[in-house]
């Protein structure tokens, strides 16, 4: 199993399947083919379908300062994977020297013919059951097992997303005004925040708190801000918005946030091995509900519960979003994205409380609910998986005038 390195991607909103990889992709393929007169791109599935919307188009050019003709072809359906793209030089009027790519979410790719090419397995384990009894056996925690098997500079390396995440809180805390794209979405974090204390109420104190700290993070990363996948950048305000505040709430230190930050790594690891973390694959459950099971991991982790109490939070908060489809609407990561970041922050934070009590009383294991998450993702209408053309995206109807 890959390291947590693979998860937590520094970069910039909205996309990073729809933006982040196309471009890495597209670097990748100038840098090799630079004698290339210019270049064609066409975009499948939903790459073609949300492209768009996500930003797609620009940040493939952004990768190049030669011409690029972009193709969206909505029709082709027998695909490799959801998110695929093929590269092609112009030379002499004619394409040449095709390089299929699959952005498969969290901005990691895959190059058709490369498969396993510079892939460094870290974990020996991969499925929870696995790990919790290595570390049972050796009387470790979670983080140890990680920071064990991560080695040197991981602890900086959390230390970097840690500091990107907060700054992203407070970027959006201290900003205001409407989202691109047309949808005219206006940021609602900094109005959150100032309404902390207008009721008494500890329980509407902290959603309030919470859910301000997870729509400064996702109205970051839709204005093209700088974000951190946790997993993806669609799902990028659930972690550390329930970090942020608990941190505050509990003056835990930083070496503690880290070691939350380990364990919600090693959940999101272990789906992106075992399921997927792509939207455009398997719904929104795959994006929100890895992001919400993340969360609730690491709250465990912070409240030092004991193995089987983190992996049942972790599942609660997967469990009850399994089904969920990913619908955005006119393929802008703004409704119901923002909204759901939020909502999925005060689940997590619940699913711990359920869990510190039940534990012993669980029949689902959170093995079983990865695996379930993807079959039921398989199943889903691609309708539903990022393609803009079902549910809200299908139904809503901008208001004229």
């Amino acid at each position: 199993m890959k390291s947590i390195r693979d998860i937590y991607k520094i970069g910039k909103g909205p996309s990073s399947s729809h933006t982040m990889g196309p471009a890495k992709a597209m670097s990748i393929y100038v840098s090799e083919h630079p004698d290339a007169e210019s270049y064609r791109v066409v975009l499948f599935g939903s790459l073609a379908d949300t492209g768009k919307g996500h930003g797609t188009d620009k940040a493939i050019d952004a990768a190049t300062d030669k011409a690029v003709e972009i193709i969206f072809n909505t029709t082709d359906r027998e695909l490799p994977h959801e998110n695929t793209m093929d590269i092609y030089s112009i030379i002499g009027g004619e394409p040449c020297d095709k390089m299929r790519v699959m952005s498969v979410g969290g901005g990691d790719i895959e190059i058709e013919g490369r498969e396993g090419e510079g892939v460094s397995n870290v974990y020996p384990q991969n499925s929870f059951s696995a790990i919790s009894e290595y570390c049972k056996a050796n009387e470790i925690r979670l983080s140890d097992y990680v920071f064990m098997r991560e080695g040197e500079g991981i602890r900086e390396f959390l230390l970097d997303v840690w500091t990107v995440m907060k700054n992203a809180i407070h970027e959006g805390l201290t900003t205001s005004g409407i989202l691109p794209g047309g949808l005219e979405v206006e940021r609602k974090a900094q109005y959150l925040y100032n309404q902390r204390h207008i009721d008494e109420s500890p329980v509407t104190r902290e959603n309030r708190i919470v859910c301000a700290y997870a729509y400064a993070v996702s109205e970051q990363n839709a204005d093209n801000g700088t974000i951190v996948t946790a997993p993806t950048c669609g799902a990028c305000a659930v972690l550390p918005s329930v970090l942020r505040y608990m941190q505050e709430k509990h003056s835990f230190s930083d070496e503690q946030i880290l070691k939350a930050l380990a364990v919600a790594g090693l959940i999101g690891t272990l789906t992106k091995t075992n399921a997927s973390i792509s939207g455009a694959e398997c719904g929104c459950q795959a994006e929100i509900g890895t992001a919400c099971s993340m969360a609730a991991a690491a709250l465990g982790e912070l409240f030092e519960m004991g193995i089987d109490q983190i992996e049942y939070s972790a599942e609660i908060a997967f469990e009850h979003h399994l089904g969920l489809t990913c619908d955005p609407i006119c393929g802008l990561v703004q409704i119901p994205c923002i909204e759901r970041n939020a909502v999925a922050a005060m689940r997590a934070i619940n699913a711990v409380s359920l869990a510190n009590f039940l534990s012993g009383s669980r029949k689902i294991s959170l093995d079983m609910v990865i695996q379930t998450m993807y079959e039921t993702g398989k199943d889903l209408s691609h309708l539903y998986r990022e393609t803009s053309t079902g549910g809200l995206a299908k139904l809503y109807k901008p208001k004229k005038g």
